[in-house]
């Protein structure tokens, strides 16, 4: 173990650059830079070119389903996707995610009824879902967490039984299967993204999966401002188009998606063996059954830690290595939520325990395996010097 002095005690930053959780991945420059001439050539850049209806099938291919709609990014995804769908009135969604999740049914009028999550999973519990269902709610939205499946099966079999649709947020899950099959063909539509910091990017993307024919019409047309042919507008649509440069990055990220998830799993092996043992850490385990992108190195601090979350959260931005807790505090201790449903921490325990113990490390292709191992490192010296850390900390306030 490094005997060098933590940056928090007074000691010089064990990375001299920042690392970020979730820093772009790039892919063969070469093939992005032959694509952007061919665009520039062309002089096609946006209204569906050559270069999105490439992604948009490659992207059905890869998700095993009928249609896929490319969008400028995954919020005006999820918008769309639940307009389309005819959704009104109340929306069941889990509150462990990001705000865009909930922002995406609050900007259209609908309201947002937060479920609470398994604590084991950190995926919608479908029991707490069954406990908010009122004559109001037509719709579920489930969200697809590090990747991993929600429990689609008894979702549908709920919604069936109270006659709502299905709808969930992949935004994590490019790259990752669910009982065997791609993420992608489940419930009404499921709206994946592209942005920046995911494990395949578009620069900033999203795209809209479905199986149902009319709704991928439908939303197709909504994309690009109701048209429904030339002059001809048949719905209340907005501009949620993709560019030909962004679903050329896409198609480049999509080429290198192998090499990409096998240098997140070395990444993620380092972390799990660096942290094995430690007092109160517990890596978050993919099953060994389905594919994942290991995008999200996921750590929960139990209590038997000698150092709470935010602590050692604390001691790695001192490193320059920028830990995030994630979803923290919650959607619905943020605005407006917190105003509108003040009582709704009494019914997420599992949320509201979970939100205070999560932190997401920095992994992908800037990450090294040797980096991640010095991360390890970092976090077992302050755990030795957990009073001293704590005291820092404090101080620092």
């Amino acid at each position: 173990m490094s005997t060098q002095l933590l940056a928090i005690l007074g000691g010089e930053p064990a990375f001299p650059e920042q690392l970020h959780v979730g820093r772009p991945n790039v892919g063969n420059l070469d093939r992005l830079r032959s694509r952007f001439d061919e665009i520039l050539d062309r002089r096609w850049f946006t209204n569906h070119g050559p270069c999105v209806q490439e992604f948009e099938q490659a992207l059905a291919q890869r998700f095993e389903v009928e249609h896929v709609i490319a969008v400028c990014n995954a919020t005006l995804g999820l918008e769309i996707a639940t307009r389309a769908s005819g959704v009104s009135g109340e929306v069941i969604v889990p509150s462990f995610t990001f705000v865009a999740t909930a922002h995406a049914i609050q900007w259209q009028g609908l309201t947002p009824v937060f479920a609470d999550i398994d604590p084991t999973t950190h995926l919608i519990d479908p029991v707490s879902v069954a406990s908010l269902i009122t004559p109001r709610t037509t719709a579920i939205l489930g969200v697809h967490t590090w990747g991993v499946g929600c429990p689609t099966e008894e979702l549908q079999r709920l919604a069936d039984e109270r006659g709502l649709m299905v709808l969930y947020d992949a935004a994590h899950a490019v790259g990752c299967t669910h009982r065997g099959r791609p993420i992608g063909g489940n419930g009404l539509a499921e709206v994946f993204s592209f942005h920046a910091t995911k494990y395949v990017n578009s620069f900033e993307g999203g795209a809209i999966a479905t199986n149902d024919a009319a709704l991928a019409h439908k939303i197709r047309n909504m994309v690009n401002f109701g048209f429904e042919d030339y002059d001809h507008v048949t719905y209340v649509g907005t501009n949620a188009k993709m560019s030909e440069f962004s679903a050329a990055m896409g198609l480049t990220s999509l080429e290198s998606e192998p090499e990409f998830a096998l240098w997140n799993r070395s990444i993620w092996d380092s972390y799990r063996e660096g942290l094995a043992d430690l007092a109160g850490i517990r890596l978050y385990e993919y099953s060994r059954n389905e594919a994942n992108s290991h995008q999200y190195v996921v750590v929960e601090v139990g209590p038997e830690s000698p150092l709470t979350r935010d602590e050692i959260v604390s001691t790695l931005y001192a490193e320059n290595c920028l830990a995030r807790r994630y979803f923290y505090p919650g959607v619905h201790r943020m605005e407006p939520y917190a105003s509108l449903t003040p009582m709704a921490r009494h019914w997420l325990p599992h949320t509201e325990e979970l939100t205070k113990r999560v932190l997401i490390l920095p992994t992908g292709t800037a990450m090294t395996v040797d980096r991640a191992q010095q991360v390890c490192e970092l976090i077992r010296s302050a755990a030795d010097r957990f009073e001293d850390v704590r005291a820092a900390v404090r101080d620092a306030k």
